[in-house]
């Protein structure tokens, strides 16, 4: 009966955040009372309370580590704009054609989410795009391929997605035999959306937003913040190697490099020349909304999966459809709905190294279907939500006109896979 009940929740929770726009309720009252009322129905029927606050407590270690991460990560981003850091970029894009930067935007966000991380890599290239394009249909359409190129790029790299990451340190994968087996997947993942989109904009040129010529001061500052900022946020996933800590330190390192970067800097201006460009206004800019519905759609996850649905739903899977690369898809689909983390932490207690060893098929074909099915949802994954936020792209707009695209380069990308391994082992 709880099940049921917390499944309702769920699903109710679900559908009013994706008509957000029809019933005029922010989507992070939704997800936050979804998260809220998940937790009290599982603590009321439990026979032991204080098991689930601590199961509560627990899980929000977790979910503060996203958040905090998410929080520098954006603060790191918003200091550099404040500085026109982008410009710097944005410059160099010289192009006028809409379907040749499609092709420039999406490549750099692919790689560039190996490197650092999906959710990062997002964040910046939308902050990117803002800054070249002035029109906010074009803006939308380029924000759907960076959350596909994103997890895309992410899935390939031990470094680029959690999940990834997760499989990495439990030992069932090794970093370079995932680059090697998941490389090329990933690549079509990415790929057939891209030339899909680019027929959109076939032989369309805008006109990139103008850039103000600036006093030379103010130039070197902008270098200095954004070669700063690029640099500290690539040492984000370096830091980890190193200290074995979680990403979100390192992320907080970071940003508290920059605070003092910042803080040198402009330790001569006074009044309103000081305070735009200070670390604490860019904290003021951040969308706090977009945090408070990511912590709610994580709560909610966190109470199916403390409960157990997600284990049961995993363990019906394996039941059901015996075969590898059926349960690999349909955990992928269903990370589109739910968090892919818990998802991919079930399967890891399911299965041990003795079923599958390591660098097995498996853990490769999870790690790919995993990273990239969140994308045909856009609060399937942390660089949906965060563009989602950003842009305020609605929900219903991102199934239409993006969902498509990004499950047809999943069911590419498991061709891919499967032939390789058919064929190629």
């Amino acid at each position: 009966m709880i099940t049921i009940i917390l499944i309702t929740i769920f699903i109710l929770g679900y559908l009013a955040i994706a008509f957000e726009q029809p019933l005029k309720l922010n989507k992070a009252a939704a997800a936050l009372l979804t998260g809220v009322l998940c937790w009290t129905t599982y603590t009321i029927q439990s026979q032991s309370p204080e098991t689930v606050i601590k199961e509560l407590n627990e899980h929000l270690g977790e979910i503060a580590s996203i958040l905090f991460f998410l929080l520098g990560a954006m603060t790191i981003v918003e200091v550099i704009d404040s500085h026109n850091g982008f410009e710097i970029i944005t410059q160099k894009i010289t192009t006028s054609s809409k379907k040749r930067l499609l092709f420039i935007i999406t490549g750099i966000t692919f790689l560039l989410s190996a490197l650092l991380d999906n959710l990062t890599t997002a964040i910046v290239m939308t902050s990117v795009c803002a800054k070249i394009l002035a029109d906010k249909e074009d803006r939308l359409w380029f924000a759907g391929m960076i959350v596909i190129a994103a997890n895309a790029g992410g899935a390939w790299s031990p470094l680029g997605d959690v999940t990834t990451t997760m499989l990495w340190i439990g030992g069932q994968i090794t970093a370079l035999n995932i680059i090697k087996e998941l490389i090329f997947p990933s690549l079509v993942a990415c790929g057939i959306p891209l030339l899909l989109m680019a027929r959109r904009f076939k032989g369309i040129n805008f006109i990139p937003s103008p850039f103000q010529e600036r006093p030379l001061k103010e130039k070197k500052e902008s270098t200095i913040i954004l070669v700063a900022g690029i640099i500290l946020l690539l040492s984000v996933p370096v830091f980890k190697t190193i200290t074995h800590l979680p990403p979100f330190m390192g992320m907080l390192l970071a940003l508290s490099i920059m605070w003092i970067i910042n803080s040198m800097m402009h330790k001569k201006k006074e009044g309103a020349d000081a305070e735009k460009f200070t670390v604490a206004k860019a904290l003021q800019r951040i969308d706090t909304p977009s945090i408070l519905f990511f912590l709610g759609i994580l709560l909610a996850v966190a109470a199916l999966q403390s409960y157990g649905i997600l284990k049961i739903t995993a363990t019906y899977l394996s039941n059901s459809l015996h075969n590898d690369y059926l349960i690999g898809i349909a955990l992928g689909m269903l990370s589109s709905i739910v968090d892919n983390v818990p998802l991919v932490a079930a399967a890891q207690g399911m299965y041990d190294l003795s079923t599958y060893p390591t660098d097995h098929p498996f853990w490769e074909f999870l790690a790919l279907t995993t990273g990239t099915g969140g994308s045909a949802i856009i609060i399937g994954s942390a660089a949906g939500v965060a563009v989602m936020g950003i842009e305020q792209i609605n929900f219903i707009w991102y199934l239409k006109k993006i969902s498509w695209l990004a499950i047809v380069g999943f069911i590419a990308a498991i061709a891919v896979f499967y032939l390789e391994n058919v064929f190629f082992i």
